[in-house]
């Protein structure tokens, strides 16, 4: 498991990635395109990344497939989980804190690339 320190560097070479992707791309485009290029970003940074990686629930020691997805793990430590909304809603955050939860990983960003200012786009959040 990373230390805090480990863990805020990576949390802050996401952000920085996703500072590159907005200022390149900016807001309007569909969910799919920013995260290939925050794969392609993340990757370059030397990441070590998994994309849509299945996310099961396990109820009453029974592992359901229910087609969960994280947008993007990074280094087994950090979900990165991408919107592209008008408005981030709390079901969002809801959603993140459960694959959090899930998953047994502490932190996660919540990043909505449909804002003016990236920075106002993102969230991060931690059990």
């Amino acid at each position: 498991m990373l230390t805090k320190e480990t863990e805020s560097d990576i949390s802050k070479i996401v952000v920085d990635a996703a500072f590159k992707v907005h200022q390149t791309l900016g807001p309007g485009l569909l969910e799919n395109t920013y995260e290939g290029c925050m794969n392609h970003e993340l990757k370059k940074r030397g990441l070590d990344i998994q994309t849509q990686t299945t996310l099961p629930v396990i109820y009453d020691g029974v592992r359901i497939e229910q087609g969960y997805r994280l947008d993007i793990v990074v280094e087994n430590e950090l979900i990165v989980e991408l919107k592209t909304v008008e408005k981030i809603i709390p079901l969002y955050a809801a959603q993140l804190l459960t694959y959090l939860k899930l998953s047994k990983l502490r932190t996660g960003l919540l990043i909505n690339f449909n804002v003016p200012l990236i920075k106002d786009g993102i969230k991060r959040y931690s059990l």
